[in-house]
């Protein structure tokens, strides 16, 4: 049921809080980015401190939509 719930909240804020659809959409496409440096079976450097570098990113916007979650539960509740 918790499960049900975060995702309808997460769809809920992607449609009406636009810091939290940029956030989604900048971890999607760093995640997406990831994926395709991930498919390479050797990495150059610099393709290895992008890797790094989107990483970090994609958890810095993992963890603002967190707390954008976080602070939208204690209002509802």
């Amino acid at each position: 049921m918790e499960i049900i719930h975060e995702e309808e909240l997460r769809a809920h804020l992607r449609q009406t809080n636009e810091e939290f659809r940029t956030l989604s959409e900048k971890h999607s496409e760093y995640d997406r980015i990831l994926t395709g440096l991930e498919s390479k079976a050797h990495l150059t450097n610099d393709e290895q401190l992008e890797e790094v570098r989107l990483k970090k990113l994609k958890l810095h916007a993992k963890d603002l939509m967190t707390d954008l979650l976080a602070r939208h539960r204690v209002q509802v509740v």
